[in-house]
């Protein structure tokens, strides 16, 4: 009987411990979204997917695209002054007025803080000339970015037919624009102040992506809204070293879904550090006072999805040799380091040594020739 007692016991026990791991497991998956995806932001690995590659519009995350193809310009204080063209279109704005000097820092932070139309639409016209032809700009970078189920036809992400990405695509783009330290220093700040204006003076603007004040290691990126779009969010957070990137479209709770994917994410990756060996620890040196000098590249620490292989791949390219004078910290090449066919970075090779050049003596001109000539040849056996 006690025997009996114990087995259905165990059985009642197994019976609901399933339904409560049931919604555990169906929480962390179940989002308002139309489309979701949550991916490792280093190896594009996807942690978890809801109509990831179903093609919808994308509203105001667009932004990223425009303000990632600003922030590569690398002329943070370059100015400009707006025009008609420039500041006429409908929805939100950072202010902009025709006559105003504004520069490309300002019209930054104006996108990616105050969702500026007027800052996004600057920005063509500034970079392209036109709308039409930043917008071909934006669908070359996302080709390079491998952003294969996108079109983008506005700079900003007003409605259109033909503008559209997916879950996916965007999680790739927000990846690749973290990568700039400009556009990532401006899409994780809460408020910056910036100057521009006829004449200018300063403003502080603030950043719609509530997140960064809800969400301890939320990093960006951009919030989105169109009837036609729904709400639309792409977020990113770092813990531990480690990245994931969030997206969700046509979302109606976005922010408590990121809440959790986001979570879910970042408790399915680990930091991992890889050292990269040298075949050599030297490098020969044409015309210096020493014959060779010492070489070195750092680590490298990724995001690794746990439960899987570290496939990690180098691809080395450095000079054969160098000539003098050589300073130390210069740069004499690279290690790129690949997650299957993802680049996940690359890490320069440099010397730890200086090295002067010295004056030739006084053999003649074909035995020097002669020396660097088997010097050189020896580098190619």
């Amino acid at each position: 009987m006690i025997l009996k007692l114990k087995y259905f016991l165990c059985i009642a026990i197994v019976w609901l411990l399933s339904f409560c791991l049931i919604p555990i497991k169906a929480a962390e998956a179940s989002v308002s979204a139309k489309a979701a995806v949550v991916i490792n932001a280093d190896t594009k690995e996807v942690l978890y997917s809801k109509n990831a590659h179903s093609r919808l519009s994308m509203a105001s995350t667009t932004k990223i695209m425009t303000a990632l193809l600003l922030a590569e310009q690398n002329t943070p204080d370059k100015w400009l002054i707006t025009t008609k063209e420039m500041v006429t279109v409908e929805g939100s704005s950072m202010g902009l007025k025709v006559g105003d000097t504004v520069t490309y820092y300002s019209l930054l932070v104006g996108m990616l803080l105050s969702s500026g139309n007027d800052a996004a639409n600057t920005t063509a016209f500034a970079l392209a000339g036109s709308t039409e032809k930043f917008a071909e700009m934006m669908n070359n970078r996302a080709k390079q970015i491998g952003m294969d189920n996108t079109n983008f036809v506005t700079p900003s992400g007003l409605d259109d037919d033909e503008h559209y990405s997916t879950a996916f695509d965007m999680a790739l783009l927000a990846a690749e624009a973290l990568k700039n330290e400009t556009f990532k220093e401006v899409a994780s700040s809460s408020k910056i102040t910036v100057r521009y204006g006829n004449p200018p003076y300063n403003r502080t603007l603030y950043n719609h992506n509530r997140l960064l004040n809800e969400y301890e290691y939320c990093i960006g990126v951009k919030t989105g809204f169109t009837k036609k779009s729904g709400r639309c969010l792409v977020s990113a957070a770092e813990k531990d070293g480690c990245r994931v990137i969030a997206v969700t479209l046509n979302d109606p709770d976005d922010w408590f879904d990121h809440k959790k994917l986001l979570d879910f994410g970042l408790s399915k990756v680990s930091r991992e550090e890889i050292t990269y060996n040298l075949n050599k620890t030297n490098i020969s040196v044409v015309g210096g006072n020493k014959d060779s000098v010492r070489i070195a590249t750092d680590s490298v620490f990724y995001t690794k999805t746990n439960g899987t292989n570290s496939l990690i791949t180098t691809k080395v390219n450095m000079f054969p040799f160098i000539y003098a004078d050589a300073s130390k910290g210069m740069v004499i090449g690279s290690v790129k380091y690949y997650y299957g066919d993802v680049l996940i970075t690359e890490k320069p090779i440099k010397i730890l040594d200086n090295c002067l050049y010295t004056a030739p003596d006084d053999k003649s001109f074909l035995f020097r020739l002669k020396e660097n000539f088997l010097l050189i040849f020896k580098h190619f056996l």
